[in-house]
């Protein structure tokens, strides 16, 4: 019974995203919405099975938010970084 409930709350929320894209967009970028939401079932069934509210708190939200952002967010400053020192045969030289 309970693991309809989970089918249920997911299926809301995915429904919500999807009328609202902007809102999922804002949310998590350009970031694979199906492994977002494949991560959200995990919490949603882990909450399950620690006994709490199959909804996922705003803190859990932002967990998994990061998660999927960090190694974005990494590889952006790494291009930065890459941008900024020039390698030539001389050695590396820092536009600043």
């Amino acid at each position: 019974m309970n693991s309809i409930d989970i089918d249920i709350y997911m299926s809301n929320l995915i429904n919500f995203f999807e009328k609202n894209p902007n809102d999922l967009i804002v949310l998590i970028g350009e970031l694979q919405k199906d492994e977002f939401y494949n991560r959200l079932r995990d919490i949603c069934e882990k909450n399950l099975k620690d006994g709490k509210d199959i909804t996922i708190s705003k803190e859990q939200m932002i967990n998994v938010i990061l998660d999927l952002k960090i190694p974005e967010i990494k590889k952006q400053k790494d291009n930065y970084i890459n941008k900024i020192i020039q390698k030539t045969k001389f050695g590396d030289i820092i536009l600043n």
